[in-house]
């Protein structure tokens, strides 16, 4: 374990953020519109997302950076601005976190596929690598790659974003499968807990999924092949389509039931992901204090 995470970990649990993309959708983001972009172009709109989480009693937030890397960000004619973005948006959330809570780097996923050749590892090294450097020089105290599926991928990101010497946890999406407990490219707990700690990760974890009452069961798979602290944040629920729209049913109340015991199951960091907001952090934190007393 990274000395650092260890100190964090010294009192207890510890209560991260919930969703951002589906926040910034709510706060007007245009749909099909790169969410990272509006670090430049609507940094107030960002930041009242990274506040929120601040007041709602998260103890590290996370940066509007899910798609930075420079092959996600070509997509939508920002391959140039990778530094820009990635800098901007450790700023947003370090202006919203003042000297109260950590402010950890995310990055995502290519959507590239290593195994069908649409990239290289030398590509994927390169451009994790670079985000990784602009996260670190906007100051970051860590870095977090959420909703990797591609395993392979996921340990280059690794390798790119050690090279920052800050604290790097690895997040894998169990989404798939019978009983949605294999990514997309069909990996198991078992496997990334055992691959991504010989890799050299600090931290590993899920995100995303089926729900939080599923990850009682993923949190136990991973603590049995791993002694690095676990990152965990489900979804609420799966999303359902009305009008065109997704929305989530589980309530913050409902999700903070569940977190007594995936923290028993081995879980040291919680928040939420897609679906959940501030109010869901607040259900946690209300959760854990009573747990307490």
């Amino acid at each position: 374990m990274h000395p650092f995470l260890g100190e964090l970990l010294s009192s207890g649990p510890v209560v991260t953020d919930g969703a951002w993309g589906t926040q910034l959708l709510a706060a007007g983001l245009p749909p099909g519109l790169c969410p990272d972009a509006w670090n430049l172009s609507n940094p107030s709109a960002v930041e009242a997302v990274a506040r929120a989480y601040v007041e709602a009693g998260s103890r590290i937030i996370i940066t509007n950076t899910f798609r930075g890397n420079r092959i996600t960000l070509a997509e939508y004619g920002l391959a140039d601005q990778v530094r820009e973005i990635n800098r901007a948006g450790a700023a947003i959330s370090f202006q919203a976190a003042g000297d109260r809570v950590l402010v950890f780097g995310c990055i995502g996923p290519t959507g590239k596929l290593l195994m069908m050749g649409e990239i290289s590892e030398e590509e994927l090294l390169e451009a994790f690598l670079e985000q990784a450097n602009a996260l670190k020089e906007g100051g970051a105290a860590g870095i977090v790659m959420e909703s990797m599926s591609d395993l392979e991928e996921a340990k280059v990101a690794l390798s790119a974003a050690r090279q920052t010497g800050l604290p790097v946890v690895v997040s894998m999406a169990f989404d798939s499968g019978k009983n949605f407990d294999r990514t997309m490219m069909g990996v198991t707990p078992e496997k990334a807990a055992e691959e991504l700690s010989d890799a050299g990760a600090d931290g590993i974890g899920a995100n995303c999924g089926a729900g939080i009452p599923s990850y009682v069961s993923i949190c136990q798979r991973l603590r049995s092949h791993t002694d690095r602290p676990l990152w965990i944040k489900p979804n609420a629920g799966m999303p359902e389509i009305s009008g065109g729209e997704a929305f989530y049913r589980t309530t913050p109340e409902d999700f903070a039931r569940h977190v007594p015991p995936v923290l028993d199951a081995g879980a040291n960091f919680i928040g939420g992901c897609c679906g959940t907001s501030p109010a869901f952090i607040r259900a946690i934190r209300a959760v854990l204090s009573s747990s307490k007393s």
